[in-house]
């Protein structure tokens, strides 16, 4: 039998799922001319796109400060069977001899969010959306095996879209999430801050000025155990001061800082050069505080 080309596979896939005898019609959920908004959420730590899908939930794109646009279906009720779907982009119904175009395949789970696509995916159901098309998921139901169709509607979306643009030129570098658990890597004996050292410590100044719930930031000074305890301590000490100089100088209030210096009380590897650091921990209001231990904070993220 002749092998069907891979740019081929898409449409057969989905041609096959419509034409499929099922045990009743499909159900197709999007929201009409009367009724398509979108709603678009504004603020430096994100940008979000909200598109009400009638019967359905909604769907969403969504753009993090320091991350790339994701989109994803929400539903409180698990309509579609998991596995794999089909997700296409069609001409709505008052456009008619536009034949849809295939996008491939998506995944397809059980939880809230039973559809997630990444960055390249989600910039193509802009480009459709932007183009006057509506991207639609369709996947077997739960309880009769017949096609659920999802569709997300055009209308209203480009004036939208161009507040998003604007909303996501003015996004911190990075989020919480990224730099709540932070380290600064130190050469051998050295105590010196690096020019991405400095970047990276002008990303925690920039988030921490902007997020007015983080109530507190810990550094903590470390070092490996080459040296004499005494030797280690004040190493460890200059270490956590050298970062914590550092903030106070770019614009966080000293009063939120706790500076503390453990030597080589908490190694994190049996590799040396891990275990001199520095980290920084923020906290934000209503957080439960972790144990007063450096050890607390060894989960800490690379600077990288």
């Amino acid at each position: 039998m002749a092998r069907i080309p891979a740019f081929l596979r898409g449409a057969v896939a989905f041609s096959a799922l419509m034409a499929a005898p099922v045990a009743a019609q499909a159900a197709t959920y999007g929201a009409g001319i009367e009724n398509s908004q979108w709603y678009l959420s504004e603020s430096v730590f994100e940008c979000t796109l909200v598109h009400q899908v009638p019967g359905y939930g909604r769907a969403v794109f969504r753009h993090k400060a320091g991350e790339s646009l994701s989109f994803y279906l929400e539903s409180e009720t698990p309509l579609m069977r998991p596995g794999q779907g089909m997700l296409i982009v069609e001409a709505p119904s008052w456009r008619p001899g536009t034949a849809p175009r295939p996008l491939g395949r998506v995944n397809v789970n059980d939880s809230r969010r039973p559809v997630s696509l990444d960055s390249r995916q989600a910039m193509v159901l802009v480009q459709g959306l932007l183009e006057g098309m509506d991207p639609t998921v369709t996947r077997e139901s739960w309880y009769d095996g017949s096609p659920v169709r999802v569709k997300v509607s055009n209308i209203n979306f480009a004036g939208q879209f161009s507040g998003y643009r604007t909303c996501t030129a003015g996004l911190l570098p990075v989020n919480y999430d990224q730099i709540k658990r932070s380290r600064i890597p130190f050469s051998s004996g050295s105590t010196s801050l690096s020019e991405a050292d400095m970047r990276f410590l002008d990303n925690i100044v920039t988030y921490v000025q902007a997020d007015s719930t983080v109530e507190r930031v810990f550094v903590d000074g470390h070092t490996d155990s080459s040296g004499s305890r005494i030797d280690n301590r004040a190493l460890s000490e200059e270490r956590a001061n050298v970062v914590a100089d550092y903030l106070i100088g770019q614009g966080i209030n000293a009063d939120i800082l706790t500076v503390r210096a453990h030597a080589d009380q908490y190694p994190v590897s049996r590799q040396p050069a891990d275990n001199r650091r520095t980290t920084i921990r923020l906290q934000r209001e209503g957080e439960r505080p972790d144990l007063q231990q450096a050890n607390g904070y060894d989960a800490a993220m690379p600077n990288t």
